[in-house]
């Protein structure tokens, strides 16, 4: 295994194993908000994307109607088929390879693959983040609904922190140049203003245009 292939490999299982063990928050707090342990579990094997889990279960939590909670969702989902578009590529050919691949295009998957310099390793970076996240998640949500009340606030563990420093780790090696550390100021900002006054979901989607927007702006006139 060469040093490049290594250097994947060990990024892949790092996000892997910080972005599962915030599984066990999610199980927690799903239970605590009113979802049983089989519930809690389909909703990670089937809809797979922390953002719009908690989505749910903060909606289901206040008492929020069920289009609701669906809605606010698919807002947080629709960013995943932004990401298909640049990982459709790198993937590899097969119905099936697709469907699944599909299923595993989240944050870190995405950032994992595009963090690498050529298609090989794009590849491996996504394939061994996907399933390393889908596995341990989906393990560590169970482990959390079961203990449920037991663990306490499992934010005093500080695991609702370990996936976005996790994404923040992937990301900072990127911001390089003037442009993309404008952009992502941008971006900041506009998150900051929208989400104490936004519903959840919309942010996200706001700080995403507004960025493409100031990523366009800024590479007005260039080739």
């Amino acid at each position: 295994m060469d040093a490049t292939t290594r250097r994947t490999v060990s990024m892949g299982l790092g996000v892997s194993l910080a972005v599962s063990m915030y599984g066990v928050s999610f199980g927690a707090l799903s239970v605590a908000s009113g979802l049983d342990v089989w519930q809690t579990q389909v909703l990670s094997l089937l809809m797979f994307s922390g953002g719009s889990q908690f989505a749910v279960i903060g909606l289901v939590a206040a008492g929020a109607s069920g289009f609701s909670a669906i809605a606010s969702a698919a807002l947080l989902g629709v960013r995943n088929t932004l990401y298909a578009v640049t990982i459709a590529p790198t993937v590899g050919g097969g119905f099936w390879r697709r469907i699944v691949a599909g299923h595993w295009t989240i944050d870190e998957s995405t950032a994992v693959s595009i963090a690498q310099d050529d298609v090989r390793h794009k590849r491996l970076g996504f394939w061994i983040t996907g399933a390393g996240i889908f596995v341990g998640w989906n393990l560590m949500t169970f482990v959390g609904a079961i203990l449920g009340d037991a663990l306490g606030d499992v934010r005093a563990y500080g695991l609702d922190a370990a996936a976005a420093a996790a994404f923040l780790g992937l990301l900072w090696p990127r911001l390089s140049g003037r442009d993309p550390i404008a952009i992502a100021v941008v971006a900041a900002v506009v998150t900051a203003w929208a989400l104490p006054s936004l519903p959840p979901g919309v942010p996200v989607l706001v700080a995403a245009a507004v960025g493409l927007v100031a990523g366009l702006w800024l590479k007005r006139g260039r080739p």
